[in-house]
């Protein structure tokens, strides 16, 4: 019984953890507008928060080891609620700078801790169902911050509600500080050894590829939920309300792909699921590209949320079953932080490339990016050993 109330106290980690990630891109037309700001100043935000996040994760096995996952996910969470609590209250831009710094570093050694504790001692399932929990998080931001704008309130009422969702959710995980403390000896706990495998893993190829897959994958994912609102309605004339629910319609398709991975991966594997889901994003790249067709644009981009679903759990997931234990505890944390620097410096990059061509270069810049990915996985497959699944 209390092994399954941890499982739902990690899946609520997981919600937490996606909830403040989709929210940006829908509010930032009425930031850069609010503080008088160029469009590709969200790359700045992005790469700061990325980096923090890496510098999180990157650090999270000491961190992990010194104060354990419970008290871990409880500051976490609480750190991103205080944060985005204090973007309700920026009255600068200088200010949004400033709380971006704890937001990021919320993240990052959190997402290591619980990512590696459910690739070695859950099924692909669970891995794929955790990050469904992201995804719920992820539509319900932009969900919420949609509805107080399409309300005409304004862009930090948004984020009042958000960081009390937030903070709610760090009083429950403070409720359950216990329960964690029961399951300790069963939670993943680094030693000296990681510090001596994590320098001899670079020395081959194939985990730089597993690196480099995360690195392009949460930068194209986390573009999209960045950019594609500002397309929609700076580029296309799309209604900021409309916008913002195909962007929640984006991350939902991203959530029901996660919850149906689940229930098929034990079967297929993740490597098939993988190479499905890229096809099926490289295909809702295609139709984004078409422009004046707003139907098209909006199944697109559900096609990328959905194509998206089983690439980073079942990426996770697959990373101890092509390389040994001790390979594994070192390569999660720089998977993790590769992820955090891929969403900061593709995005960023992209958000410069936007302001000298235009918006519209997003969907042709997403497909090559997938094909690039498509490219890389089939190389690792290569290169690791065929797991069987049963």
């Amino acid at each position: 019984m209390a092994s399954i109330i941890l499982l739902v106290v990690i899946y609520l980690a997981f919600v937490s953890l996606g909830l403040p990630d989709g929210v940006f891109g829908v509010a930032w037309p009425d930031i850069r507008m609010n503080f008088s700001m160029p469009i590709e100043t969200a790359g700045l935000v992005t790469v700061l928060l990325m980096s923090f996040s890496a510098l999180s994760s990157f650090s999270s096995g000491k961190v992990l080891h010194r104060f354990g996952t419970a008290k871990v996910t409880l500051i976490s969470c609480l750190m991103t609620g205080l944060a985005l609590l204090g973007y309700s209250k920026a009255p600068t831009f200088a200010w949004l700078i400033v709380f971006t710094i704890p937001l990021g570093l919320g993240q990052g050694a959190v997402d290591s801790g619980l990512n590696n504790y459910v690739a070695n001692n859950y099924s692909s399932r669970h891995m794929n169902w955790l990050h469904c929990c992201w995804g719920v998080g992820a539509s319900l931001g932009p969900f919420i911050m949609t509805k107080i704008l399409a309300s005409g309130r304004v862009w930090q009422s948004g984020y009042s509600v958000i960081s009390m969702i937030q903070l709610s959710l760090a009083f429950i995980f403070l409720l359950g500080l216990k329960l964690w403390k029961e399951e300790k000896r069963d939670l993943i706990e680094e030693d000296t050894s990681q510090n001596k495998s994590g320098i001899s893993i670079l020395k081959s190829i194939s985990p730089w590829l597993g690196i480099l897959m995360f690195f392009i994958y949460a930068g194209t994912e986390y573009s999209v939920g960045l950019w594609a609102n500002s397309m929609l309605v700076e580029s296309r004339g799309i209604p900021k309300e409309t916008a913002g629910y195909w962007i929640s319609y984006y991350y939902g398709a991203l959530m029901t792909g996660r919850f149906l991975t689940g229930v098929v991966v034990n079967k297929l594997g993740n490597r098939a699921l993988i190479r499905i889901g890229l096809i099926i994003a490289a295909l809702g790249g295609i139709l984004v590209y078409i422009p004046n067709l707003p139907f098209i644009t909006m199944i697109g981009l559900m096609l990328i949320g959905l194509g998206f679903a089983p690439i980073y759990p079942c990426m996770m997931h697959e990373t101890p079953r092509r390389f040994d234990e001790a390979t594994t505890k070192a390569l999660i944390g720089y998977q993790v932080g590769a992820a955090c620097l891929g969403g900061s410096i593709l995005s960023a990059l992209l958000g410069v490339i936007f302001s000298k061509t235009s918006l519209e270069f997003l969907a042709p810049s997403l497909t090559m990016l997938l094909i690039a990915m498509i490219g890389i996985s089939e190389w690792l497959n290569r290169r690791t050993k065929k797991i069987i699944y049963n």
